[in-house]
């Protein structure tokens, strides 16, 4: 690696730890703690790169890593619990306002997301959950939602009032994002370093360190609202071509995402800009 490159590198890794230990450190994380899943991610990577087109050895990930083969053997073993139960919660809580969102069964003659009965009619939030959450119980993504502040329950039903899905009040849920969104975002960075143009990935964003502070809450209206809308469009899209069938013959499904977030000086600290 040439030392401009090492240098570019060493930088950027920094810049991009600099918010994630921001997030450690708020929530009880020491370094060692930190350290530990480091070097096991290393080591993970590390099997994975030298699997490619034959069998990785303790021995010649020890030489990718630089880890010890004892160091490596004891990583490769390690048993990290993941919390795969908010995984499952984020991204099905995110499949049914989705679908509350697209689905003309579950909308009003103008285009907007109905009031629901909880259950017992045709049409029903149980109806909507089993449609696009697959195996998790309408009483439990009902608690998700209203916990999240993403649904109200009334007399006249389950009433939708946001139309997307942060946790709010569950910790677990809101790390959970941090391990798969941003993830994601690294993941796509990384290929469209060495990818060849026709094979890149979209990767963009907008940006101005002009904008005059009074304009900054209208712009963040107007993109949360103009973003919505483009998400919903592709939800819409992605529902049309989801494989419907099983079997030997059927393909294996393929997972697609597309992110959108925004940032400023003001939410995200005065020091996330800085060259």
């Amino acid at each position: 690696m040439s030392k401009s490159l090492n240098t570019a590198l060493r930088a950027a890794i920094l810049r991009l730890l600099r918010p994630l230990a921001a997030v450690l450190l708020r929530h009880g994380m020491p370094y060692g703690a930190f350290a530990e899943l480091a070097r096991k991610a290393y080591v993970e990577e590390a099997f994975a790169q030298a699997g490619a087109g034959k069998r990785p050895t303790v021995s010649s990930v020890s030489a990718l890593t630089g880890l010890t083969r004892k160091e490596t053997k004891r990583l490769r073993e390690l048993d990290i619990v993941e919390q795969e139960g908010s995984s499952q919660r984020y991204s099905r809580a995110i499949r049914v306002v989705s679908g509350w969102t697209s689905d003309p069964r579950f909308l009003t003659a103008n285009g907007e997301p109905a009031v629901l009965p909880t259950d017992g009619a045709p049409v029903s939030f149980a109806t909507l959950v089993k449609e696009f959450s697959g195996d998790i119980p309408p009483a439990a993504m009902l608690s998700v939602l209203e916990a999240s502040g993403t649904v109200t329950v009334g007399g006249s039903g389950v009433t939708l009032r946001e139309r997307a899905y942060l946790p709010s009040s569950t910790p677990l849920d809101k790390i959970a994002i941090l391990g798969t969104d941003v993830a994601e975002l690294i993941g796509t960075i990384g290929h469209n370093l060495t990818a060849e143009p026709e094979k890149r990935l979209f990767q963009r964003k907008v940006s101005n360190v002009l904008v005059h502070p009074d304009a900054v809450p209208a712009f963040r209206e107007l993109s949360n609202r103009k973003s919505q809308e483009l998400l919903e469009e592709y939800h819409r899209w992605l529902i049309q071509h989801e494989l419907h069938s099983s079997g030997d013959s059927a393909p294996a499904p393929a997972y697609v995402a597309v992110g959108i977030y925004y940032t400023d000086t003001h939410m995200a600290g005065e020091d996330s800009h800085d060259e």
